[in-house]
């Protein structure tokens, strides 16, 4: 992931400048296949004078799917990154893009109000407490039906469409009852919530009816998938002001009136094997080498890289790392802590109250256990180029994943990744999605801090042979299981209810050990 703008959350990949797309000159015939996701994988940049350009987001969604959309005429459809601007379709790289256009007002309720407000919290576990306001529930519906009647104008007959996250949750039954000739495939790139905080959702059978608009229903994990199963058999069959609809519910299937929809698990990965071919070039190895020698070569570098979120957890990180230096249990002579802190939402309140906390914390653990031109912990607060990130991956010797909730965290297989030398470790919370597959990390309940510290001085005390064992095994998992696997193995099973499925993946192109 993953990797993209700040809706891919977790891959920090910088984002960097790219040419001028060519302007779309539209056909008759339509797109056969059209990913739908809030952002496009580009973006519209607004500069100073007035101007504007377009910048490439690169990530491992787009890397995933280029090859199918390129095989089938394909087409992205989604926001351009900037509000109350309207751009015709594009080709950007030989790729059809889509743009939506939003007002700053849409932006503010759709996106940082119900968005961001009230789904982000509520899918993760209610670490703050959800807002549920009516005017923000308007704006998302607007905004949803506008994309799916940007992606009905769009589809070809028959095509095959692939609606991602949170934000789009409305848009597989809208588009259905625009095109019922798709066949609509949704992924959700979040947490999917427990029943009980679920159902705390004004709009909740709103939500369930809208994603059982698709033919298949993907999520990171079994769980999320088995709440959903669940909601639909209880929610669905209830009166909204749209009426009912029939459902009755099994194991992995839904039948919503005369349609079957089905419901899976589809853990979500990185393009690993380009990331471990990056992490081994001598200038990124250099670098490496570089920054070890930048932060005065300690026995051991700690690193931490996050988007600026309250769920990811950077509060505890710090707090265990202070009771460990009070303890002794860590030597600040030998030890450093790296915090990469991506920008996030920087305009929402609560989101300034956490930087300036998090910045207070790591003052004062400096002020507490520093030397003049050593402090313990290093706090960047801004985008970094892929090519830096990834040095720091190599250059530390134990990579600090603690959220409280979390979908996947790919931060974490990309760390992995990284690691050919099999020299790393890596402490993972167990509320993350990469536990069920990374469980041989370093696993902590973060919100026990004794556990968090107790898995910092193993990951770095465990002998070296331990830790090899641990780092190969990993790696096997995250170098078997990428991102292509895991859209291969989305289309396939979405294809399976398709007369020509084979249009998008062939028996040759799709690996059976992904089902």
């Amino acid at each position: 992931m993953d990797q993209q703008s700040e809706d891919q959350h977790d891959l920090p990949l910088h984002a960097v400048p790219d040419a001028e797309p060519a302007p779309y000159r539209s056909g008759d015939a339509g797109s056969g296949f059209v990913v739908v996701a809030n952002r496009l994988p580009v973006d519209l940049e607004r500069l100073p004078d007035g101007s504007t350009r377009w910048k490439r987001s690169p990530g491992g969604l787009v890397t995933a799917l280029e090859p199918v959309l390129r095989n089938n005429n394909g087409a992205w459809v989604g926001w351009a990154g900037v509000p109350d601007v309207d751009v015709d379709p594009i080709i950007e790289d030989g790729l059809e893009l889509h743009p939506v256009p939003l007002s700053g007002d849409e932006v503010a309720d759709y996106y940082e109000g119900f968005s961001n407000g009230t789904l982000w919290p509520l899918y993760h576990d209610v670490i703050v407490r959800p807002e549920y306001q009516r005017t923000w529930w308007s704006a998302y519906v607007n905004v949803n039906r506008r994309f799916a009647e940007h992606t009905a104008k769009v589809a070809a007959e028959g095509a095959t469409v692939w609606v991602q996250d949170y934000q789009l949750q409305l848009v597989p039954k809208m588009l259905r009852m625009l095109r019922p000739d798709l066949t609509i495939g949704f992924f959700l790139h979040i947490p999917f919530p427990p029943v009980e905080l679920f159902m705390q959702l004004p709009w909740r059978t709103e939500i369930v009816e809208g994603l059982l608009g698709a033919d298949l229903i993907g999520f990171h994990l079994p769980g999320g998938a088995q709440n959903f199963l669940y909601l639909a058999r209880r929610l669905a069959g209830q009166p909204t002001s749209r009426g009912t609809i029939g459902v009755r519910s099994k194991m992995g299937v839904v039948q919503v009136g005369f349609r079957t929809v089905r419901v899976g698990a589809f853990p979500i990965s990185i393009a690993s094997a380009e990331l471990d071919e990056l992490s081994r070039r001598r200038s990124v190895r250099e670098r490496a080498a570089q920054i070890r020698s930048e932060l005065g070569n300690p026995k051991h570098i700690l690193l931490g890289v996050d988007r600026l979120d309250y769920t990811k957890g950077i509060d505890i990180r710090l707090e265990a790392l202070e009771e460990l230096l009070r303890e002794g249990r860590l030597d600040p002579a030998d030890t450093v802590m790296v915090q990469l802190a991506t920008p996030s939402r920087e305009r929402v309140e609560s989101y300034i109250q956490m930087r300036g906390d998090i910045e207070r914390q790591v003052g004062r653990i400096n002020g507490e256990f520093s030397r003049v031109g050593f402090p313990f912990v290093h706090y960047l607060h801004r985008p970094i180029p892929r090519d830096e990130l990834v040095a720091f991956f190599v250059a530390a010797d134990a990579m600090l994943v603690t959220p409280l909730r979390d979908g996947m965290n790919l931060v974490a297989k990309e760390y992995v990744a990284s690691h050919s030398g099999l020299n790393g470790a890596l402490v993972l919370s167990e509320f993350t999605g990469a536990a069920a597959e990374l469980r041989q990390a370093y696993l902590c309940n973060p919100h026990d801090l004794d556990s968090v510290k107790d898995a910092i001085v193993a990951a770095l005390d465990d002998d070296p042979d331990t830790r090899r064992r641990r780092m190969r095994a990993m790696r096997r998992q995250v170098l078997t299981h990428d991102v292509d696997r895991w859209a291969r193995a989305f289309l396939e099973a979405l294809a399976q209810d398709r007369v020509a499925g084979s249009a998008l993946l062939s028996d040759d192109d799709v690996d059976p050990g992904s089902r």
